[in-house]
Formats: structure tokens, sequence, C-alpha cells
């Protein structure tokens, strides 16, 4: 099978695995835990920040760094197609306590004017905004990329606003590469960040809050509390050292195939959305075919797509596959798509 359903099913490379085993390991809950100590160094310097804190997922990331952000009972803006409010399960609501208002989705062609808009001040009994939450690259938007002017312009705002902002950086990795924008330049336009090993990088699991040193601590009390203390973990941040380490330049060869494939479909006017990073995402809507048939009729010919709805589906390209492999993938598509 051609396996096109997300960038997360990934196997570690032997080169990984080898790291893995040669990990030295401690007790992450003393903070003993050498490789995940220097994973969480190394990730913080990336971005420009003081501290990270390696997290087993990336939806707990996330949570952990709104719950350091928003209060119980007040409240977080982000557009209704985030992954933040999408699919983690009402986490925000559910264990921070956090109202979230959102903005209508148009995926990475963010208009911060819209967001300060919508930023409620303390007083007359209003729930106040206290952070806005940004997805970068943008997984419902097809992996687009919020241009970078964009976020320095939505940076201002809740400046001024007294406002913190979050990136959900899942993907961040993919559009430091689309835009050539230096990962520095993407950390000093946050107050916090989740960034993932486990998307694109080839990692087994894994993802880190980043931010300041006080956050960070704070943010270790709630990792424990939401049930993410680990042991002898540094086996898994060894993987996320290596894939720093020897995927993250390779992404844009994910990049150039997921262009392939969204040229092979393009004729038949199902592109979603253009093609920036390693995602395509495909609209049926005016399409014969609906998801679930496309992705019935692929599975059938050893390509499998991910259903997103009814009309809806998406084709992620990842370090597991080759190039033979995507040409293949393109044929299957093309085959369905006539039918």
């Amino acid at each position: 099978m051609v396996d096109l359903r997300s960038d997360t099913l990934t196997r570690p490379t032997p080169g990984m695995r080898q790291a893995m085993a040669e990990a030295e390991v401690g007790d992450d809950v003393y903070g003993e835990d050498p490789t995940v100590n220097a994973l969480e160094a190394e990730v913080a310097a990336l971005f420009g920040h003081e501290a990270a804190l390696f997290a087993p997922t990336g939806s707990m990331a996330n949570q952990i760094a709104l719950q350091l952000l928003v209060p119980p009972g007040e409240e977080l803006l982000c557009d209704a197609d985030a992954h933040v409010v999408t699919y983690e399960m009402g986490a925000a609501g559910a264990y921070g306590g956090i109202s979230s208002r959102t903005w209508s989705p148009v995926g990475a062609q963010l208009d911060p004017d819209v967001v300060a808009a919508m930023i409620r001040p303390a007083g007359y009994h209003a729930v106040p905004t206290r952070a806005v939450a940004v997805e970068q690259t943008h997984n419902r938007g097809g992996g687009g990329v919020v241009p970078l002017e964009a976020l320095r312009t939505l940076r201002r705002i809740t400046d001024d606003a007294g406002v913190a902002l979050h990136c959900d950086g899942a993907r961040i990795w993919h559009a430091a590469v689309a835009d050539d924008v230096p990962l520095t330049g993407y950390g000093a336009l946050f107050d916090t960040l989740s960034v993932c090993l486990s998307k694109g990088l080839g990692a087994p699991v894994g993802s880190l809050v980043v931010g300041s040193a006080e956050r960070i601590a704070r943010g270790r009390d709630v990792r424990k509390r939401m049930g993410g203390g680990m042991r002898q973990v540094g086996v898994l941040a060894a993987a996320g050292r290596y894939a720093l380490r020897h995927h993250l330049d390779r992404l844009a060869v994910d990049h150039a195939r997921a262009a392939r494939l969204a040229e092979t479909v393009a004729p038949f006017g199902v592109l979603a959305t253009p093609v920036r990073t390693n995602i395509v995402a495909l609209d049926l809507t005016k399409f014969p075919l609906d998801a679930p048939a496309l992705a019935a009729a692929a599975r059938a010919d050893g390509v499998l797509v991910s259903v997103l709805g009814p009309r809806s589906a998406r084709l992620v390209t990842h370090l597991d596959l080759t190039d033979a492999d995507v040409d293949r993938a393109g044929e299957v598509l093309t085959r369905a798509l006539r039918h």
C-alpha cells in the first residue's frame, strides 16, 4: 500500500532506531533524563526561547500552552478549523476551563484585522480575551503557510491589547522550509509554541512546548496533572534529536512530491487550495465521486487517502514514500477520478 493518509504514519529509520537503542536515560519526572534535557534545550534554542518541555502528544503540548496563557473562565480566540478546537476533544474547556471563540475558517489566509475586532477587554461582565492561537502550517487549510507579515501584524495587535499569542506549530518545520523563514523568526513572534516531532520529521512520538523559563516551569506541573509525567523517556527524545538532525532539511522533498500529486489531480478541478507544503487537500463538492467513494476506489488499487468529510479528502506526503510511490499514487488517483 502507498499510504497518503498522514505524515504521522512513518516508522523510525534504522539510524533513528539505533539512536533510540543507545540513548542515555534517567527519570524525567525528576528532571534527570539527559537525553530529554538535551532535546528540550536544543528545541528552545532553535526558536530563540528560554526553555522547552517534552510532551507525549501534540494535543497535550497545545493544551499545556493554552493553560499557561488563559486562566479558567477566560477566552481563547482561534479559527473555526483550528486543531485546538477541532481535533483535541474539547480539552481546552474540559481541562483548562477555557472559553473559546472562533473566526470563520480561512485556512492560512489570516486577516489580522478580523482578529483585532474580536478581542474583548476585561470589564462589563464580558469574558476577556487572554490569548490568540494560530496554526502553522494549517492542517485543514491544506498545509497552507500563514504569511510572516500577517503574523507580525497580529503580534503588534496582541501586544497592544495585552493578549498572548500561541502557535500550534505541529508542522512549523514545513513553513520554515517553504517560506525560507528561520525558526527563530517564528519563535520571536509567539509567547508559546507547540512543535511536533512525529509529523513530517518521522519520530515515532513526541511534541514540545516552547516558551519562557517561568512558563515552562509551570508547564511541568500542568503536564503532570494531565498524566504526562514520563520516566525513562530518553529513548523517545533520542528519536526526536535524530529527526531534527537528519530529517528537517529534506522536507523540501515532501513538498515537491505533494506538488507533483497536485499537478496530477488538478485537471479534474478538485484541488481545494494551492499546495504549499506536504498536504494536498481535495474538494469534491462539484465532482460526481464523493470522498468515501474515492478512498474506496484508491484503496482497492493500493493507495490510502484520508477522508475528512463527505466531499473532502486529503493526501499527505512523508518520509516513508519514494518517487515511485508518488507516481503510482498519481496513476491510481487519475483512474479513480476518471471513473
